[in-house]
């Protein structure tokens, strides 16, 4: 196995190399948190911009999430499939996918968030209460979008 030593400084140090691998790290530990709610990380995300921002059509949705289309359509029909989401014709617009969490979505994603905050816990032991808001705010302002800047 690979340590931080055996990389060196010149890269080891380096802001993509540790936000990398935090989100590695944080991936995996996703992975095994959500495994008994039978859905991944990216299936959150999707529940969870549905559960925020309500129905939506599919390509609002991807652009939202930051996926292309093929992705997304992969994506819904996996939730959709285990009946999680369901898309409907929009009333105004008969040729637009309307997307919706479906009761047993909203049972999921309860399961999901606990097994989410679970994953982050863990990785963030190390850090202390301040700590770990500290990691978030800064990060939340790293992620704003640039144009409201």
């Amino acid at each position: 196995m690979t340590t931080d030593h055996d990389l060196g400084p010149r890269l080891s140090e380096r802001l993509t190399y540790l936000l990398k691998r935090a989100l590695a790290d944080l991936e995996a530990l996703h992975a095994e948190h959500l495994a008994p709610v039978g859905i991944s990380g990216r299936e959150l995300g999707v529940l969870l911009l549905l559960d925020g921002r309500g129905p939506q059509s599919q390509q609002e949705a991807a652009g939202r999430l930051g996926v292309d289309r093929t992705t997304m359509v992969g994506l819904l029909d996996g939730l959709e499939t285990k009946g999680l989401v369901a898309r409907r014709a929009d009333a105004d617009d008969r040729r637009r996918n309307v997307l919706e969490l479906t009761g047993d979505g909203r049972t999921a994603l309860v399961r999901a968030l606990r097994a989410s905050d679970e994953a982050e816990r863990q990785l963030l032991a190390e850090l202390d209460g301040a700590e770990s808001a500290q990691l978030r705010a800064l990060l939340t302002r790293l992620a704003e979008d640039r144009s409201e800047r």
